[in-house]
């Protein structure tokens, strides 16, 4: 779907619903492939950087916890 998303056809689908992919979760798909591919092209155009592993480990039980948002400032 990124490199060459012309090249889907109704025949792809139809090979993922036969592989036991309901249809919901086929749209599921696309639609986090379609909002990843946004956010890695924000993150390049703006310089935005992962952070450390590390500072990932420390942030998780509040994103757990809290989900993305972050504290009211």
């Amino acid at each position: 779907m990124t490199l060459r998303p012309d090249e889907l056809t109704a025949a792809d689908a139809e090979a993922a619903y036969a592989a036991g992919v309901t249809r919901e979760a086929l749209l599921d798909a696309a639609a986090v492939c379609a909002l990843f591919s946004m956010i890695v092209r924000l993150a390049d155009a703006l310089g935005w950087d992962v952070p450390p592993a590390d500072a990932l480990r420390a942030r998780a039980p509040a994103m757990l916890e809290g989900g993305y948002a972050l504290p009211p400032a």
